[in-house]
């Protein structure tokens, strides 16, 4: 087969649903490693060929849970590689507060520790409220890209610091390192200084993957430039497809092909044996919803205020977004194609922080996503669960057979590397 359907899990373990953890049996603790590690065997269970871990730099009880109360993904998914065998490890850590030295030796350390499955989802941050943690002030967009841009040179130049033999162990002359082939890189730009190299050999993969989920402007080219993945938010097959086609458009100027680049649009699944039953699901899901917790979010996603807006009214104008644009630009697509009022939108969110849900039976879902996959709008997808394990587990046992049985994706996992598994260059 000359193309395979990737899919990847959003890890969050009180489910990417705000109020998935009030479902029945469901798990409700990211700060539980027994709960987390027994979503990541489900996820090996199903072949996944990555988990992928958002990140939030501040506590807000009025936001997700899961990203209120959570383990670091570091951390995490150094226990996590422990307990599974081959699935990826992606976890996400700040261009905008952090340092391209410690970064670089965190990743690679993952990368040995997991014997070659580590993705570093590279981010800008976002949420002007992480500013307070660090105390500094917010950056803005632009300038938060260019540091992005410079960050992430500086760790793929301290990840190739190392040559693969630097580190011959030569019992007779006594030589353990080879002092030319590890190398300073001496970087000196606008934002960073750093002599290099990192005190770790190169990692089993040469250099991890690097994750992206920029769909702003600035954010595609720095994808383009560097990423291996890149996780898209979207309401929409055409949109996708468009987005999909011109993100490819860009590798060749980088020395790049398109199946460099694997592009996975988050879903949150909704499955059933039938079309009832998946409905009867959601709107279990969506009955747990209260307006001030949902517009709390929603008002998060778009850096505005809308705590005394109208419900039942058109939606307001948001104005300019200098937070999550890419999520700003898909909701209000949907909003504007069918004509929802804040009410709507808000659910939207609530469900699945403003990406795609897909409810269904499990040959409409299958059906759904093979359509996307073979019309050029994906790679895959990063499939985010309203609720764990049921929520996960469905997809699973029942979408993840007939996707198999049409050969789009596969029945074992391949040997190697997570870079190798994906079919990505070293």
């Amino acid at each position: 087969m000359s193309r395979e359907m990737r899919l990847g899990l959003f890890l969050m373990a009180t489910g990417s649903h705000i109020s998935g953890w009030r479902m029945e049996g469901a798990c409700d603790d990211f700060a539980d490693l027994s709960q987390v590690q027994a979503i990541c065997r489900e996820a090996e269970r199903g072949l996944f060929d990555l988990i992928f871990m958002g990140d939030n730099l501040n506590a807000d009880p009025s936001a997700h849970p899961s990203y209120c109360s959570r383990l670091e993904p570091l951390t995490l998914l150094s226990a996590i590689a422990m307990s599974t065998s081959h699935i990826g490890l992606g976890a996400t850590a700040s261009t905008t507060y952090g340092d391209p030295w410690s970064l670089a030796r965190a990743f690679a350390s993952l990368d040995h520790i997991s014997g070659g499955r580590a993705a570093w989802n590279s981010v800008t941050t976002s949420n002007p409220q992480a500013a307070a943690n660090f105390g500094t002030t917010h950056p803005d967009h632009a300038r938060r890209y260019e540091m992005s841009a410079e960050f992430i040179e500086v760790v793929r130049k301290l990840w190739d610091a190392w040559e693969p033999d630097a580190v011959p162990k030569d019992r007779e002359s006594g030589a353990y390192f080879d002092p030319a082939k590890i190398r300073p890189i001496d970087h000196e730009g606008t934002f960073f200084k750093v002599k290099g190299p990192v005190n770790i050999p190169r990692s089993p993969q040469g250099r991890p993957l690097i994750l992206q989920a920029g769909g702003s402007e600035p954010g595609q080219e720095l994808a383009a430039k560097h990423a291996d993945v890149v996780f898209t938010v979207t309401q929409d097959r055409a949109e996708s497809a468009a987005f999909y086609k011109g993100l490819k458009a860009r590798l060749e100027k980088n020395g790049r092909k398109p199946e460099d680049l694997v592009v996975l649009p988050g879903v949150m699944p909704v499955v059933g044996r039938t079309e009832a039953e998946a409905r009867e699901k959601l709107a279990r899901l969506m009955g747990f919803v209260d307006d001030k917790t949902a517009l709390g979010m929603l008002s998060e996603r778009f850096n505005t205020d809308l705590s005394g807006a109208d419900l039942d009214g058109p939606i307001p104008d948001l104005g300019e977004n200098d937070a999550y644009h890419a999520f700003a630009r898909a909701m209000l697509s949907k909003a504007k194609r069918e004509n929802m009022t804040l009410r709507d939108l808000y659910a939207l969110v609530a469900a699945a922080r403003g990406h795609w849900v897909l409810c269904g039976s499990a040959e409409q879902v299958a059906d759904t996503l093979q359509e996307w996959f073979e019309t050029g709008a994906a790679d895959g997808f990063n499939i985010m669960p309203g609720w764990l394990m049921e929520g996960f587990t469905d997809f699973i046992d029942l979408v993840v057979p007939i996707l198999q049985e049409r050969g789009l994706y596969k029945t074992a996992y391949a040997p190697g590397t997570l870079r190798g598994k994906l079919g990505l260059p070293a």
